[in-house]
């Protein structure tokens, strides 16, 4: 089945928010088959909001509809649509009952924005919020089905998990939608599509590959549908082992994972501990790790290693060496990964040093040029990365192949 997204706002056009909203609806439908064919943003406008409802139900026969719903002069939607739909706004006295107590327990005065959100269409199907007090609406002609919910994410979220999808659920017969995403590093987009390019063109006719890449890395994503998900999921995983035997080196998970997060599994599993000494990245490295709970059973800490005086004051770091090779080089951040390791007392440290950009560079080391090592009790493991001239991306990539140097070491 299909379906399609509006989502209804001035802040979005004017990039004030992210629509955030329509990725997380997009993911949870697929999940019960049904699948987004467009997402629209459009402005708080009576016109817009008509046009766009009008177009929609021309190509699909359910919609999903959220913003505009709050208790303010530009908050248009709920009386756009009951006049679209014909109906009526009356008071719905439980709603408003709800409301008030809500006020209350916050100690926020009524008043008429507020009194006016518990108006609702008269032959509208309203569903329970209970995370707010804009209600959500599912109106209905013509065998066409559109469903206003509220733009505050958490609101939207708990109406669709706990009314609507079981709703959909009930009242939709849906084929089975099915996603394997396949993580890979290391190699880009048009180098892996070439590699690939053999196995891609005898994949059966049912399956769709997808290429979404990001600095450091690619996301392949294989998707298909039919009635049988059992049979969906073992063609699927057939064609995946296909895929390791190509790219086994670079394949860091089969799920849709980040980096940070297969090698924290690692870290754990094994009972070892890490931290960083970062330049170039800025302790990015770091932020990566300790943006998940619980990384402090692991995660031991990090030192931000900007200047050469604190490489050679806290890394212990040979002067001559940052005098004859430079900061960006095997040799210092060797000596970074060791220093690290020890003032950390950990079992494995990352360093990396390099010139991020947008300048900086020079003929031999050119903005792009990064060094990364991981140090454990036994060796050092280094590797250059030459990449781009666009600062941000480098050190994303830089911290991902970093990151990917470790879970190697853990593995072997």
């Amino acid at each position: 089945m299909q379906a399609e997204i509006i989502t209804i706002g001035d802040e979005i056009l004017i990039g004030q928010i992210v629509d955030t909203n329509s990725a997380w609806m997009a993911k949870e439908l697929n999940k019960i088959g049904i699948s987004i064919t467009k997402i629209s943003s459009i402005s708080d406008q009576q016109s817009e909001i008509v046009a766009a409802l009008n177009n929609a139900q021309e190509r699909v026969s359910l919609v999903f509809i959220t913003g505009g719903l709050g208790p303010t002069n530009d908050d248009i939607t709920k009386k756009t649509l009951s006049d679209y739909y014909g109906m009526s706004l009356i008071q719905d006295d439980e709603l408003f009952e709800k409301i008030k107590l809500r006020l209350e327990k916050y100690r926020i005065p009524m008043n008429r924005f507020n009194r006016e959100q518990a108006l609702i269409p008269d032959k509208a199907k309203i569903i329970p919020n209970n995370f707010g007090t804009a209600p959500c609406m599912w109106f209905e002609r013509d065998g066409k089905v559109a469903i206003s919910m509220p733009g505050v994410p958490f609101e939207m979220k708990g109406i669709m998990e706990n009314e609507i999808i079981p709703e959909l659920r009930e009242r939709y017969h849906t084929s089975s939608i099915f996603h394997k995403t396949i993580m890979v590093q290391g190699i880009g987009e048009s180098v892996l599509a070439e590699m690939l390019s053999e196995w891609e063109a005898n994949l059966p006719q049912s399956i769709k590959l997808a290429y979404l890449p990001s600095p450091g890395q690619v996301r392949l994503r294989l998707s298909t549908n039919g009635v049988n998900k059992q049979i969906l999921k073992m063609e699927i995983e057939r064609q995946v082992a296909a895929l390791q035997e190509i790219v086994p080196k670079n394949i860091f998970s089969l799920e849709d994972l980040p980096m940070e997060s297969v090698v924290s599994e690692l870290l754990i599993k094994k009972g070892c501990s890490v931290g960083t000494a970062e330049s170039c990245t800025g302790g990015y490295i770091a932020h990566l790790f300790t943006s998940h709970a619980g990384s402090s059973t692991y995660f031991k800490g990090s030192i931000v290693s900007y200047s050469n005086e604190v490489k050679q004051n806290l890394l212990k770091v040979k002067e001559s060496d940052l005098i004859t090779h430079g900061a960006v080089s095997k040799q210092v951040v060797e000596q970074m990964a060791i220093g690290a390791r020890k003032t950390l007392n950990v079992d494995y440290a990352i360093a990396t040093s390099g010139i991020a950009g947008p300048d900086g560079g020079t003929e031999d080391k050119p903005v792009g040029t990064v060094w990364i090592a991981v140090a454990s009790e036994t060796d050092v493991i280094t590797e250059k990365l030459e990449l781009y001239k666009i600062r941000e991306r480098n050190i994303r990539a830089a911290s991902l192949k970093a990151l990917n140097l470790l879970r190697i070491q853990l593995l072997n």
